[in-house]
């Protein structure tokens, strides 16, 4: 007999199973250049993904090809198991918001909100209900009478984000959104778009060049560069655990020592740099005994210690310059062997540095990352 599967069953293990699937996408703009080379990605149902890298990297051709206004020349893309490589972008479902926020100037903020609903076809008593719980999910409940030219930049994104949202897509795609704010407004939309996106339960994915965004906003972090996908893990496991010296030196400030591997035990290795000097440091598991490396250390990771203080590496420098920036001073510091060195050091810890003053630096071998050159 075969079993007959319940509706809920049929959920649950489309709940389990990637929303979106791309699988051996490449995309070329001239037949010779491939933007996006060999591309197998899955983003999960309700996560914040972001796609992360340089101008030119692929990433924005990555979302557009999911969006459906770019065409892969080769491999499939696939929305709840469904082939929409070629499916126009307004059958796809997917809410987009870009940079400019496209909004149209001779609506008013409602009229631009009802604009997608009526496209599909929903009667004018749903779309003022829609309408309505949109404006106060974004909080702007009373602007619906505005016109856009009448909105500061961070509503107009709010407005922009809420017509991405208002016909309920389980898929929103955003395109450097806050790229033309100021500052202070980006760092607070961040979290109203997180804010919003944990409270509507949405899959997201979010491209950005800005790797401070990347960090505070994703689930996980998508880093590509020269159209392949680096590496792909959450904030935390990019920042603290890059797997190439590329993505230890893209995302975040870093200290680079280059150097070679002399003694490996698990992930445990013993180097040493160009100028003679030994680093007890954690190891990709890519690198062997005699391979060249980058080891690669967070200027938050090296403390000034004194000569009581135990630590794994030892550094002797002189600080070349003194840079206060409120909640932490930034130490710029010239090793005896003329390696340039950062470190970010809590105020109270570095109030006393001065200009010429020599120091000596510590940090813990598994801070210090060793990685393929």
């Amino acid at each position: 007999m075969i079993p007959v599967r319940s509706r809920a069953d049929q959920q649950t293990t489309e709940r389990l199973e990637p929303l979106v699937q791309f699988r051996n996408v490449e995309k070329t703009y001239d037949g010779i250049t491939l933007v996006v080379r060999d591309l197998n990605l899955d983003v999960e149902h309700g996560e914040f993904l972001t796609l992360l890298g340089p101008s030119g990297s692929g990433k924005t051709t990555t979302l557009m090809m999911l969006a459906g206004f770019e065409v892969p020349t080769r491999g499939t893309i696939s929305l709840r198991h469904e082939d929409i490589t070629r499916v126009p972008p307004h059958k796809r479902g997917i809410g987009v918001v870009f940079q400019n926020y496209a909004l149209f100037p001779h609506m008013t903020v409602a009229e631009n909100l009802a604009f997608p609903l009526s496209v599909r076809g929903i009667g004018r008593g749903e779309r003022e209900e829609r309408v309505t719980k949109a404006l106060d999910t974004v909080r702007m409940n009373n602007l619906g009478s505005r016109m856009p030219a009448q909105l500061s930049g961070g509503q107009q994104q709010r407005i922009a984000l809420a017509r991405a949202l208002i016909f309920e897509p389980k898929l929103v795609l955003m395109d450097e959104p806050l790229g033309a704010l100021d500052k202070q407004l980006r760092e607070h939309m961040q979290y109203e778009i997180k804010s919003l996106h944990e409270r509507l339960g949405i899959t997201a994915v979010y491209v950005t060049h800005d790797q401070g965004e990347a960090l505070t906003m994703s689930d996980r972090v998508a880093v590509f560069n020269e159209g392949l996908i680096q590496q792909i893990a959450s904030p935390r496991e990019i920042y603290e655990r890059p797997n190439s010296a590329f993505v230890a030196q893209f995302v975040g400030e870093n200290n680079k020592i280059t150097a070679v591997i002399s003694t490996l035990v698990g992930c445990r290795a013993r180097a040493t740099s160009t100028s003679g000097g030994v680093v007890i440091c954690e190891a990709s598991n890519r690198l062997n005994p005699g391979d060249p490396a980058l080891i690669s250390i967070r200027p938050e990771a090296i403390q000034l210690v004194g000569p009581e203080e135990h630590v794994d590496n030892r550094i002797h420098a002189v600080i070349d310059d003194v840079i206060y920036h409120g909640d932490h001073i930034r130490l710029q510091l010239r090793a005896v062997d003329a390696q340039e060195f950062v470190v970010k050091a809590p105020v109270n810890k570095a109030g006393m540095a001065t200009v010429g003053m020599k120091v000596e630096l510590g940090f813990r071998a598994e801070d210090a990352r060793a990685l393929p050159l």
